[in-house]
C-alpha cells in the first residue's frame, strides 16, 4: 500500500510540475502584438471600431490556425487621446507585457511623444491616423505611419477644389486642441491655397474653436462675413459636424475642404447641399473587391457594439490599423519568429527591418511601402461627398516615383 501511495504521490507531484509550466509554455506559443487606441475621449467612436477591428482580425487568424502555428493575442490599451497616455501604454505594452511590435497611438498629438519613447524602448510603433508632416520623419528608425502626409495630400485636393468650384477665395476654421487639424489648418492649407492661387482671407488670423464645442455661432458669423468662395475646415469629422451644421443654419453654403480627419460616412448627414473635398486611402464605399469584403466582414460587428452608431461604417483608419497588424503577421512569417521572451529584442529589429524594405504589401488602396520618412507610400484618392455619398474624383500616389 505505501509502494501504492508512494506511487500516486509522485505521479501527482508530476501533474504539478507540468501544470506550472504550462504557462510559460504557452507564452512561448503566442505571437503578441500591442495596440494603443482612443477608446474613450474626444475620438473614442474611432477607437472602439480600431478595437472591434483587431478582434476580428485576432479571431480570422486564430480561427485559421494562428501564425507558424503559434496563436495570436492583440493586447490592447486606451489612450484617451492622450498623449502622456499613450506614452505610458506604450511602456506597459514594450515592458510589462513584452509585445512584439506596436499598433497606434491614433493622433498626431499622442504620436509627437509616444514616438521617442518607441525609440528608447527599441520598439516599433506604427500610428493609423497621425498625418501632421514630419512626425514620424522626426523619430526614425522605430516609428512608422501607415498614413500620407497632409502637405502631400493638400496638393493633390486644392487644385481639385479650385477647378471644381472656381474657388479664388477661402476662409478658415480649425479645432485649436489637435495637432493634426492646427498644422492643416495654419500650416500646410494657406501656402498650399496661395500657391495655386487662391486668397485665404483670414490667413493671419483664422477662426478657431476647441475640441468638444457644441456652439460655432460666432465663428460662422465672422466666417460668413468674408463672403468666401469656399470654407477649409482643419478638425476630425466629429468637430467639423458641429461647424457644418451651423453653417447651413446661417445659410453659408459654400463648398469645404479638409485633410483625411473628414473621412466618415457621418459628416454627410450634417448639411446633404453642401460639397465636401478630402483625401482618403479608404472609405468604406470604395469599389474594389479588397475593401468591399473587409466592409461586408467588420461592418456587422460595428453596428451591434455597444457605444457605436447602428449606422456606423468601418473608417479609413480601421482599415490602416487592420494592414499594421497585417504588416506585423507577415514579417512574423517571413522571418519564422516563434515569440520567445528570450529573442524578444532581436525578433523586434526583424519586423523593424521588415517594415524598412517592404515592398507590394496589398492593402486596400493597393501596394504600399514605407519611404525613408517612416510614412506609408501608398495611393490616395481625391472624394467628394454630397447628397449622403463620397466618390473618387481623382487618384495619385503619395510619393514621385509611384507605388
Amino acid at each position: 500500500m505505501s509502494d501504492f501511495r508512494t506511487h500516486i504521490r509522485s505521479g501527482l507531484a508530476a501533474a504539478a510540475m507540468l501544470v506550472a509550466c504550462m504557462p510559460a509554455a504557452q507564452a512561448q506559443n503566442e505571437i503578441k502584438i500591442g495596440a494603443i487606441v482612443p477608446s474613450s475621449g474626444p475620438f473614442a467612436e474611432w477607437g472602439r471600431s480600431n478595437t472591434v477591428t483587431l478582434n476580428m482580425l485576432e479571431k480570422q487568424i486564430n480561427d485559421a490556425g494562428g501564425i507558424n502555428g503559434a496563436k495570436l493575442k492583440i493586447v490592447i490599451y486606451d489612450d484617451s487621446a492622450k498623449p502622456a497616455q499613450a506614452a505610458n501604454a506604450l511602456r506597459k505594452l514594450a515592458g510589462d507585457d513584452q509585445v512584439l511590435a506596436v499598433a497606434g497611438p491614433l493622433t498626431s498629438s499622442a504620436c509627437e511623444v509616444t514616438f521617442p519613447v518607441a525609440n528608447q524602448m527599441q520598439i516599433v510603433s506604427t500610428s493609423q491616423a497621425s498625418s501632421k508632416p514630419g512626425v514620424a520623419k522626426a523619430n526614425r528608425p522605430w516609428a512608422f505611419r501607415d498614413t500620407v502626409d497632409e502637405g502631400i495630400l493638400a496638393r493633390t485636393s486644392v487644385p481639385y477644389f479650385k477647378k471644381t468650384f472656381a474657388v479664388k477665395s477661402v476662409a478658415i476654421i480649425y479645432d485649436a486642441k489637435d495637432a493634426v487639424s492646427t498644422a492643416i489648418a495654419t500650416k500646410i492649407m494657406p501656402g498650399v491655397f496661395a500657391a495655386n492661387g487662391i486668397e485665404v482671407l483670414n490667413a493671419k488670423n483664422p477662426v478657431s474653436f476647441n475640441t468638444g464645442d457644441l456652439d460655432v455661432s460666432a465663428q460662422i458669423t465672422t466666417l460668413k462675413s468674408m463672403n468666401p468662395d469656399g470654407v477649409v475646415i482643419g478638425a476630425d469629422y466629429s468637430q467639423a459636424i458641429t461647424v457644418i451644421r451651423e453653417m447651413k443654419r446661417q445659410g453659408l453654403l459654400k463648398p469645404v475642404i479638409g485633410g483625411t480627419p473628414l473621412i466618415s460616412s457621418a459628416i454627410l448627414g450634417a448639411a446633404a447641399e453642401i460639397p465636401i473635398v478630402a483625401p482618403a486611402t479608404f472609405y468604406a464605399t470604395m469599389k474594389t473587391a479588397r475593401a468591399e469584403k473587409f466592409v461586408s466582414e467588420l461592418q456587422p460587428l460595428l453596428r451591434k457594439t455597444s457605444g457605436l452608431p447602428t449606422d456606423i461604417e468601418p473608417s479609413m483608419y480601421d482599415a490602416n490599423i487592420y494592414e499594421i497588424v497585417s504588416m506585423y503577421i507577415g514579417a512574423v512569417k517571413q522571418d519564422h519568429i516563434a515569440g520567445k521572451p528570450g529573442e524578444l529584442a532581436a525578433d523586434r529589429v526583424k519586423i523593424r527591418d521588415y517594415l524598412t524594405n517592404l515592398k507590394g504589401f496589398e492593402g486596400f488602396s493597393g501596394p504600399i511601402h514605407f519611404g525613408p520618412e517612416g510614412d506609408a507610400v501608398k495611393t490616395f484618392f481625391i472624394v467628394q461627398g454630397q447628397n449622403g455619398a463620397w466618390e473618387t474624383k481623382e487618384s495619385s500616389c503619395s510619393a514621385e516615383g509611384g507605388c
